[in-house]
């Protein structure tokens, strides 16, 4: 069996932009009737190539706007590519947006049975692990209150202690470090660390170059949707900060 477990070959993603910017709603309709509509293309990523072997840990580091955030999203099937093509083998564990995912009318203890349904797990799985889940989290006295009630970085808390405890062949995260007090994320950093020595392989975005440093052992640079830069993680970053 091939070590590869993710193949990206010359994968392009491309966007329509309305160039009518300030349009009222039936305006919109009546442009959209007349088949009027005129789109501006605007590529994301262009020609994009990446091979990713199992338990590799990669960073993708890059500006604003640089398509580091729609990569991941294309590893995980959330967009497809308008050109080229995308193999990924194994589970897929997304920490894009955590917290996102969860119904706010809902507690706690709720969320935290449905998102591990979502991502893949036995209802027996999930209560096997829910201990630890709301363990690592540290929300035990929380539990029982809906979600809204969270703030923001609860929800992140909740959210990463079910997704990294779904044990995915792959796990993919985007700026999940931004939340919370510095012991949290490096409790967050350990436990990324754990699924790596167990073979699992990371897709890290971060805007903190050290923790890119300490999590990967390559790197990519990407600037406006295109490769700069492939490489082992200090030579990108040393060549990406010159930049």
């Amino acid at each position: 069996m091939s070590d590869t477990i993710i193949t990206i070959r010359d994968a392009s993603v491309r966007f329509n932009l309305a160039m009518q910017r300030r349009m009222s709603l039936k305006d919109y309709a009546a442009r959209l009737l007349k088949k009027d509509m005129r789109f501006q293309e605007f590529f994301a990523l262009r020609h994009i190539n990446l091979d990713v072997k199992r338990g590799e840990s990669w960073g993708f580091v890059g500006r604003n706007g640089s398509g580091k955030s729609t990569l991941l999203k294309l590893v995980t099937g959330i967009l497809h590519p308008y050109e080229g093509e995308i193999a990924v083998s194994g589970t897929v564990a997304p920490l894009l947006e955590l917290g996102a995912g969860f119904d706010m009318e809902l507690t706690g203890r709720e969320n935290v049975m449905m998102n591990g349904l979502i991502l893949g797990m036995t209802e027996q799985q999930v209560m096997d692990k829910f201990e630890d889940i709301v363990s690592f989290s540290e929300l035990e006295q929380f539990l029982d209150v809906p979600v809204k009630n969270y703030s923001s970085g609860m929800r992140a808390r909740l959210g990463f202690a079910v997704a990294t405890a779904a044990r995915a062949d792959i796990l993919i995260a985007d700026e999940v470090l931004s939340t919370g007090d510095r012991k949290f994320q490096q409790k967050c950093e350990n436990r990324m660390q754990d699924l790596l020595d167990g073979g699992t392989t990371l897709l890290f975005v971060s805007h903190s170059a050290e923790a890119v440093q300490r999590m990967c052992g390559k790197a990519m640079w990407l600037d406006q949707g295109e490769i700069q830069m492939v490489g082992d993680t200090k030579s990108v970053l040393a060549a990406y900060e010159k930049s």
